[in-house]
């Protein structure tokens, strides 16, 4: 099975699987969410396996903190950040390694609360945002255009490097062009409910905070991938990669989705 058909056979799945989520919410997104973290966080643990992260703690906080979101709101998750890293020393201290405590336990927070934050905000763009089921689609929808944008911009008339020497690919073509697309999907999107919702250059901000925050996102992922000296965080995905290689820009896109509503005083 060639990269190309590998990335057609995944996507033709995962689509409708994320769009049933995300229309459904509820159970099934929280289920769904709880499954993406299991496994992002597994490869996250494998990435830095090399700083020995306190691996049971990483997933158990990553976790909680979607448990945190869901039953306490975005309120709670500075307390599940702190637990996690409770966790992570008692844990670290149990084990007796000779692993410098001060990498471990940084590992272990930085994996947990980068995955757990990043898809616990789903959850909460879907449940404690007005109209979540239209935001959190705008949202997914508005990052995934961008993504798409800069690659195809990148390859054809790219010509100025973003980011060097974290990720030589990336263009500041590119971005523009994930920019526009972006802001294009949430202000058609959300176009019909301008007047009930948001006004249209609330709609716009919106999308161009989730093509900036995605493509940071992006990079920050690969900042990683670089120092571990590895090119994906997995194979679960064929051509797509590992989990975390597809929602690396959501990650970061979400939590800023989220605190731009929340700013906008519908949550």
């Amino acid at each position: 099975m060639t990269n190309l058909i590998s990335r057609l056979v995944v996507a033709a799945v995962a689509l409708p699987a994320v769009i049933g989520l995300v229309w459904l919410g509820g159970a099934w997104l929280f289920a769904g969410l709880a499954f993406a973290i299991v496994l992002g966080v597994h490869e996250y643990v494998r990435l830095v396996r090399a700083l020995r992260p306190v691996t049971l703690a990483a997933h158990l906080g990553a976790l909680g903190l979607l448990v945190a979101a869901t039953f306490g709101g975005v309120e709670w998750l500075p307390a599940a950040i702190a637990a996690t890293l409770a966790l992570a020393f008692v844990l670290q201290g149990l084990a007796g390694t000779r692993a410098p405590a001060t990498v471990a336990l940084s590992s272990t927070l930085l994996g947990a609360t980068w995955i757990g934050v990043g898809l616990a905000s789903l959850y909460l763009l879907r449940e404690d945002v007005e109209r979540g089921r239209l935001v959190l689609l705008t949202v997914l929808l508005a990052d995934f255009a961008a993504n798409t944008a800069a690659y195809v911009a990148g390859r054809l008339v790219g010509r100025h490097k973003l980011a060097p020497v974290i990720s030589p690919g990336k263009t500041w073509e590119g971005f523009a062009a994930g920019v526009l697309a972006a802001v294009a999907v949430a202000f058609f999107a959300l176009y019909e409910d301008r007047d009930s919702f948001l006004p249209i250059w609330e709609a716009l901000v919106l999308g161009a905070v989730v093509a900036l925050a995605g493509a940071l996102g992006d990079l920050f992922q690969s900042m990683l991938k670089r120092d571990m000296h590895v090119k994906d965080t997995g194979h679960l995905l064929g051509g797509h990669g590992g989990m975390l290689d597809r929602v690396d820009s959501i990650l970061f896109a979400a939590p800023a989705a989220f605190y731009v509503l929340l700013a906008y005083a519908v949550v």
